[in-house]
């Protein structure tokens, strides 16, 4: 017990303590989530009427960010299982980065859920026993087991690692690395979940294909490692924590394999669409081309399609991609093209025209705005402690004070 109040309190010190770059960063963060609160505080108050939501499209702004945000977890596994599984020395130093990405996403998600949920007493209604979990036959309690049982695989597996090298012990396999065989599959079955709770619509024939579980896959891969790239080269920059280039190298082309495939698969969504117009087929119509002067969501995705086949145009010629110069800001294009399919460009027009053929267009409210980057300054702030305390505690710049006595 005295190692882990020692290990708590030394965690909590190395996250408060840091330079003047590191203070005026989390003190923006903070800014941020306090306009963040601010604006739930009024939609609590006021109800989720202050939103752009309505009657007719009634998941927005928060549902978009944690279809993205899911996808950004899973992709965690992309350097959990090289590092842990097949042994991949290359990923070793980096495999905790990823696993803090992991945490921090799901945590996000969560709040995006509570968001949406308009009243968070409402979450009783999901807690066994108390509630009517409707288990096994709600996707909606799978979706709340799949995620709060894969972030607590992210955070019992790094910190149980973390606490015994604190105390400059080696982590005993046998007794983690089946929670990370286990975390491997539980990273696609979040996703994948994710996706059946749209395709399991019949109603929502934009969501309703076999094809929406694969391409969510594709694209939190593709998604994912590029933002974990970003983070991998801010920290070897900015910090003694030393990531190989081979590291860097292999996310590259995960990245540019997992984009080619989203963009495969997009195509043949595009040709099923359009080949032969159908009623089926208003949602899309209306997302790539407008429909009856309506054209919102037009410019988003055709920005989020020209950034898509330019990034990963870009990351597939080789001398191109080995290049940070050209690497970082087509990861960051893809990333942010990735954002926008997946939320303006996949939840938003499911809705788009209604099952009655109205046409009601959304447009988020400043409150929802308010939020959505108070939930995500929150997860950065999360994010920043996360990586900050495993990199001290990596580097041995925070050990026990207990192997000193010894």
């Amino acid at each position: 017990m005295a190692n882990l109040y020692y290990f708590i309190r030394d965690a909590l010190n190395t996250a408060t303590a840091g330079g003047k770059k590191y203070h005026l960063w989390m003190g923006m963060l903070t800014f941020v989530m306090l306009i963040g609160a601010y604006g739930y505080w009024i939609q609590l108050k006021e109800g989720l009427h202050v939103t752009g939501m309505n009657d007719h499209v009634s998941w927005g702004l928060y549902i978009s960010n944690f279809t993205f945000l899911v996808g950004l977890a899973a992709a965690a596994v992309m350097l959990v299982m090289p590092a842990y599984i097949l042994k991949d020395i290359d990923f070793d130093k980096a495999v905790l980065i990823g696993e803090g990405v992991a945490v921090a996403a799901l945590i996000m998600c969560l709040a995006f859920v509570t968001a949406d949920l308009g009243s968070p007493h409402r979450f009783w209604h999901l807690i066994p026993g108390i509630g009517y979990f409707n288990f096994p036959s709600s996707l909606l309690a799978w979706d709340v087991i799949v995620l709060n049982g894969y972030l607590i695989l992210n955070l019992s597996i790094p910190f149980y690692i973390l606490f015994y090298h604190y105390r400059d012990k080696l982590p005993q396999k046998k007794l983690y690395l089946p929670f990370v065989y286990l975390s491997v599959f539980w990273a696609v079955g979040i996703h994948m979940v994710t996706a059946f709770l749209l395709a399991g619509l019949p109603s929502r024939p934009f969501w309703n294909t076999s094809l929406l579980g694969p391409r969510f896959l594709a694209s939190a891969f593709a998604a994912g490692p590029a933002f974990m790239i970003l983070l991998l080269q801010f920290i070897r920059t900015n910090s003694q924590y030393k990531i190989r280039d081979e590291t860097v190298a292999k996310l590259a082309m995960i990245t540019t394999v997992a984009a080619q495939i989203n963009l495969i698969m997009l195509g043949s969504e595009l040709f099923k669409e359009f080949y032969r117009h159908t009623h089926h087929g208003l949602s899309a119509y209306y997302l790539f081309f407008g429909l009856e002067g309506h054209n919102a969501l037009r410019p988003w995705i055709w920005t989020s399609i020209t950034m898509n086949i330019i990034a990963t145009t870009i990351l597939t010629i080789h001398p191109l991609r080995r290049n940070s110069k050209w690497l970082n800001p087509m990861c960051l294009m893809l990333f942010v093209a990735i954002w926008i399919e997946k939320g303006f460009g996949l939840i938003i027009p499911g809705f788009i025209p209604s099952p009655l053929g109205e046409i009601v267009e959304y447009h988020p409210s400043w409150i929802e705005l308010s939020v959505t980057l108070g939930i995500w300054a929150m997860g950065l702030f999360i994010l920043t402690i996360l990586i900050r305390v495993a990199i001290y505690i990596e580097l041995g710049k925070i050990r026990s004070p207990k192997l000193s006595s010894t």
